[in-house]
């Protein structure tokens, strides 16, 4: 039986942008539309995120979503993908098809709607992507995997990722230096790093295929949460790796699902928090009741990709099983709606001294504080990169304001940019959120990493509180300083007591991934 559901559609007088129809290998043109009026959608692509068009109806986008099935219909006008679709899009969620178009590997996003030429698939795969496809198919791979590395790598990308475990890496410049793929680029470099594809006998051509699709994934024109970000939060995880304390206690198994649950822990994110998700009743609230949405949905599209490539196929079915739970696990922790939760019981170990990383369990909570470290250390970086991420955060923090603004919704907290600013923004996250994290961390590894991370988060937060005094009024009444509290507007933390809550902070950043909070902060 077939689940509809109905997304709530605010109409938008635009037809469908070029740059979707022209995504190489995710798009699929039919001159009827016969084949979406059929009642078997099992005739459309099986490729999960895949984009099906109607040349007759500049209406008719179909787009396949991995969590339930959704019938959509004619008349909506979707934006780009990335584009915030949820406020434009029905989701319509297809049967699993047979495996029969799926005989070929054409390579990541390419959908399959019959026989394939190979002159015609030659021209759907970038050159480098079709010779490496074509030695891994045809058995005349390099022994080493770096020289696939190699190929794609200019001078200078080479050269910064000699240098990826410190902690000025600015993946800014790595973006622009790789064209766009520091995710996959930087993903499949530390995997293969640690020899992770020998030890666990990874299909090269599958997990290229899996990182670029996760990469593809991410929404490019969401400001803060894009496969940046991903790239960003998985080049600290590995400084984190590294750590002494971590180094020497932790498996080739948590290695391997701490750098996949940061490449994928935000994986598909629409670019609003979870409380706007929530008031406009969108189908994966309703999903998940309200509970971890965004967390839910980064889980659920990471397990559905491994699953879509194969990467853990090899694997025994129940070993294959826990990893995804693994996973699920440490990408559920990012949701900073917990984080008191996760801070509190840090906090208890660490007071009692009885943290063993002999122990899995122990271990696995190690992981899932260093993520979540991972995810909000945007503050703690050398101004240059933490200025950045945070005009990011808010760029996205007040485009769902003037959303909101726009349909006549609540605005979110520190969504309005009338009576919010950047640096109070920022100064409100550094003290509620991120200082507590960060104190505690310094406490369990204190190393010189920490030390600096700690000293760049007070030079930060110093420029902020500089900055907010440059901007406001001469009056003596305006120059008193204010709490975070107050100048995040967050009602909630206000009322905190003297020790703040992230749940309240979350709430008040309207954190989707909670993360949203502030400074490119858990806006994760």
């Amino acid at each position: 039986m077939e689940v509809c559901y109905q997304l709530p559609v605010l109409p938008l007088d635009r037809p469908v942008p070029k740059h979707v129809l022209s995504r190489r290998g995710a798009i699929s043109f039919s001159s009827s539309s016969s084949l979406f009026g059929a009642p078997d959608p099992r005739q459309l692509s099986q490729r999960r995120g895949a984009i099906s068009y109607d040349s007759s109806d500049q209406t008719a986008l179909y787009i396949r979503m991995l969590d339930v099935r959704v019938r959509s219909q004619v008349g909506f006008e979707p934006e780009g993908r990335g584009s915030y679709p949820y406020l434009c899009i029905d989701f319509r969620t297809l049967h699993s098809c047979s495996e029969s178009t799926s005989s070929l590997i054409p390579g990541p996003g390419f959908i399959s709607a019959g026989p394939v030429s190979g002159r015609r698939l030659r021209r759907l795969l970038s050159f480098q992507r079709y010779l490496h496809s074509s030695r891994l198919l045809w058995g005349t791979t390099h022994l080493n995997p770096l020289h696939i590395l190699d190929e794609d790598y200019i001078g200078q990308a080479k050269c910064m990722l000699e240098r990826v475990g410190s902690w000025n890496f600015d993946i800014f410049l790595f973006d622009r230096l790789t064209n766009g793929n520091s995710l996959v680029t930087m993903t499949f470099h530390l995997l293969n790093q640690y020899g992770l594809l020998e030890l666990f006998q990874l299909d090269m051509v599958k997990l290229w295929r899996f990182l670029v699709m996760v990469q593809e994934d991410y929404h490019s024109l969401n400001p803060y949460h894009n496969a940046v970000h991903a790239a960003d939060v998985t080049q600290a995880m590995y400084c984190y790796l590294r750590e002494p304390k971590l180094a020497k206690s932790l498996t080739s198994c948590d290695i391997l699902l701490g750098l996949l649950a940061a490449a994928t822990h935000d994986l598909d994110h629409p670019g609003v928090n979870q409380p706007f998700l929530i008031k406009t009743n969108h189908y994966l609230a309703k999903l998940y009741r309200n509970s971890s949405v965004l967390e839910n949905h980064h889980w659920r599209s990471a397990v559905g990709l491994l699953r879509e490539t194969g990467l853990f196929s090899h694997l025994p079915a129940e070993e294959g099983l826990k990893m995804e739970r693994q996973l699920g696990s440490l990408i559920l922790a990012t949701d900073i709606s917990r984080q008191n939760e996760y801070l509190g019981k840090f906090r208890t170990h660490l007071n009692q001294d009885d943290l063993c990383l002999s122990n899995a369990s122990h271990r696995h909570f190690i992981l899932q504080m260093a993520l979540k470290c991972a995810d909000i250390c945007n503050p703690c970086r050398p101004w240059e990169l933490s200025k950045q991420w945070s005009e990011k955060v808010t760029q996205e923090f007040f485009h769902q304001g003037d959303i909101e603004k726009k349909h006549k919704l609540e605005v979110s907290p520190l969504c309005d940019s009338q009576r919010n600013s950047m640096g109070n923004i920022q100064i409100g996250f550094m003290t509620y959120v991120v200082e507590p994290l960060f104190a505690e961390w310094g406490r369990f590894s204190d190393t010189r990493l920490s030390q600096t991370m700690l000293g760049h988060l007070g030079l930060n937060k110093a420029s902020w509180g500089g900055l907010v005094q440059q901007e406001r009024p001469s009056s003596p009444d305006e120059l008193e300083p204010s709490s975070p509290a107050s100048a995040t507007e967050s009602e909630p933390e206000s009322a905190s007591a003297a020790e703040p809550t992230a749940d309240t902070t979350a709430t008040a950043t309207g954190a989707t991934n909670s993360k949203e909070i502030p400074q490119g902060s858990k806006e994760s």
